[in-house]
């Protein structure tokens, strides 16, 4: 394996343990440093602030793509109609899909 490949297979995992961590870290991060900070008198951290300012961007995006672009997300499959919406999908031509 070239020196290229190598580095970027190492890009790779480092990308894929970023969106690791900060899936299951962004909201104990999120809530838990400002406890830190103004409830038990922790002392300030730069790099604490970074991860918090980024956790708070992520939550942003989270809840911009979940109530803004949810409709192209949507897959055909994946989501019901108008019509199903309005009728509570109780009519019988909607139990085939």
């Amino acid at each position: 394996m070239s020196a290229k490949e190598e580095w970027l297979r190492e890009l790779r995992h480092l990308y894929g343990a970023g969106i690791l961590f900060f899936y299951y870290a962004k909201w104990p991060i999120l809530i838990g440093l400002p406890i830190l900070y103004y409830g038990l008198d922790y002392p300030r951290n730069l790099a604490l602030d970074i991860l918090w300012i980024w956790s708070l961007a992520l939550v942003f995006k989270d809840l911009y793509v979940w109530l803004v672009l949810q409709k192209s997300y949507c897959g055909s499959k994946s989501c019901r109609s108008e019509k199903e919406k309005k009728d509570g999908g109780d009519n019988p031509e909607n139990e085939s899909r």
